[in-house]
């Protein structure tokens, strides 16, 4: 009786793994959720809990003790953005040199350490060192966590891997707003507002799930040193991806940034991604915002719980259309559709929001149908792990940049066409919103083209591999194996250029 026995049943009857998939390959699938999801998800969960409470704690208390008026809020988030862009492609450079199990788990520890700072700030200007410290040090997170996560897994598995990951988002900023509540009835406990209890309890959830990294969490196939693996899993592991045409790692030098630089998967998946990311905007602070200022004025103990609780009804339906348009992307085989879909839905949303003139129910359906929306723009990335299936350094690279991009709209959006004293209505943000929806749409074709037509050239195919041990591969990024070299060892055809 196997690892994997009495899972095999429920796991094939949802497509957790095909049918056909011999028992050995499915007790190490088994064993990479378990190594990779557990501490991915967890560490994600907690980055969403820290970064996303000070929203909970702006609307608790926070905005009067520290006096953030005007576009404060918005100014502490970019600070925040400015960290993570300035650390976004060196941190997924570093990845493909240190250990994945050492170099997360450090940069966690030192995001709780901050996140506890925020707790003790005396004023803003305090409170925007630590926004930017938080940035720079969670940078790694959900880049470097997505890039291993998109390193081990088939094609046909990714979606719904990836999709489990991202539930962790949403699942975080519901819990923040559940903790908050929580946390005022510490108001006034060892002489602290509620609000800040909020950040030391975070701490306290985020420190501990560090470990689980350092004990846990693997590197990518290649560079594996796993205790939790053996010789024979860590080779099948390597000899799955070569199946699916996933190339193992050459080595980080300077031609890697060329390829990432001049491959069309970098430029257009950055505009898709980026479109698909900031659609949904609005259901995120607008939304919240909407809730505070619209429709519980009053600002009483009851109707801040309420606030809080509220808010997390557009996050709880992104896991349900996460989990669905994962499954069932997989299911077809693609990514395309189950993103047009959404790309649909989230185009008639924000055109009724900028309508405006509609009534409070036909607005809080066009936020929690934007929350739903958020569940298949997930899809994007492992969308873009397949494309760049033949290079694991231009995917890993390439992730960040798309994600930097993510970023750096991040920070120009809330003070451009979403800043705060024109919270709720919006109207240049709805606009915007409505204009880049419209593009999304119509942008959809293009990544679909471009592969049929790689396809139809025979570009980026990989003729030959074989498992490349881990004890002979480099970590010095001057030193790493040549493109000839990796040929020579590993078999792997180096990337025919389009």
């Amino acid at each position: 009786m196997g690892f994997d026995y009495f899972m095999n049943p429920v796991a094939e009857w949802i497509g957790w793994f095909p049918k056909h998939m011999p028992r050995e390959e499915r007790v190490l699938v088994h064993k990479l959720d378990f190594l990779i999801l557990v501490f991915a998800c967890f560490s994600t969960w907690a980055n969403t809990l820290d970064v996303n409470a000070i929203y909970n704690a702006y609307v608790s208390g926070m905005l009067d003790d520290l006096q953030l008026y005007g576009n404060k809020l918005n100014y502490l988030n970019a600070v925040y953005f400015i960290g993570t862009i300035v650390f976004q492609i060196p941190s997924n450079a570093l990845l493909t040199v240190l250990p994945a199990e050492y170099y997360i788990p450090t940069c966690e520890i030192l995001w709780g350490l901050f996140t506890l700072g925020t707790a003790f700030v005396k004023n803003y200007n305090q409170l925007m060192v630590m926004r930017f410290f938080v940035g720079v040090t969670s940078t790694p997170c959900w880049v470097c966590n997505v890039a291993i996560l998109n390193s081990w897994y088939r094609k046909q598995e990714l979606g719904k891997r990836n999709a489990v990951y991202y539930c962790t988002w949403p699942l975080g900023s519901m819990f923040s707003g559940y903790l908050q509540n929580a946390c005022l009835t510490l108001d006034g406990v060892a002489g602290l507002q509620g609000w800040r209890w909020l950040f030391i309890m975070c701490t306290i959830i985020t420190l501990p799930i560090s470990f689980i990294g350092i004990f846990f969490f693997p590197n990518v196939p290649s560079r594996c040193k796993s205790r939790w693996l053996t010789p024979r899993e860590k080779e099948l592991a390597q000899t799955r991806l070569l199946e699916e045409g996933f190339a193992p790692s050459v080595g980080l030098n300077w031609k890697v940034m060329k390829r990432v630089f001049t491959t069309w998967q970098t430029w257009v998946f950055l505009i898709i991604a980026n479109l698909f990311w900031q659609t949904p905007y609005a259901a995120g602070t607008p939304y919240l915002l909407w809730l505070n200022d619209a429709l519980y004025p009053a600002q009483t103990t009851a109707d801040i719980n309420l606030v809080n609780n509220l808010s997390t009804a557009g996050m709880a339906i992104s896991i349900v259309s996460a989990l669905f348009f994962a499954f069932y992307s997989d299911w077809r085989g693609n990514r395309w559709d189950s993103m047009l879909m959404a790309g649909v839905v989230v185009l008639a949303c924000n055109v009724i929001l900028l309508i405006w003139n509609v009534s409070n129910s036909a607005k809080f359906f066009a936020f929690i149908a934007l929350g739903f929306c958020n569940g298949p723009i997930n899809l994007v990335i492992a969308w873009v792990a397949e494309s760049l299936a033949y290079d694991l350094e231009v995917r890993t690279i390439a992730i960040a940049v798309i994600n930097m991009g993510w970023a750096v709209l991040a920070l120009v959006l809330p003070l451009t066409v979403w800043q705060t004293v024109d919270a709720p209505r919006y109207w240049t943000g709805y606009i915007f919103a409505v204009t880049i929806s419209a593009l999304e749409v119509v942008m959809i074709p293009l990544p679909i083209y471009l592969e049929r037509r790689d396809k139809r050239l025979g570009l980026h195919q990989i003729e030959s591999a074989t498992v490349i041990s881990t004890d002979d591969v480099s970590l010095d990024i001057d030193n790493s194996p040549s493109e000839k070299d990796a040929e020579k060892h590993t078999g792997v055809v180096v990337v025919t250029e389009v």
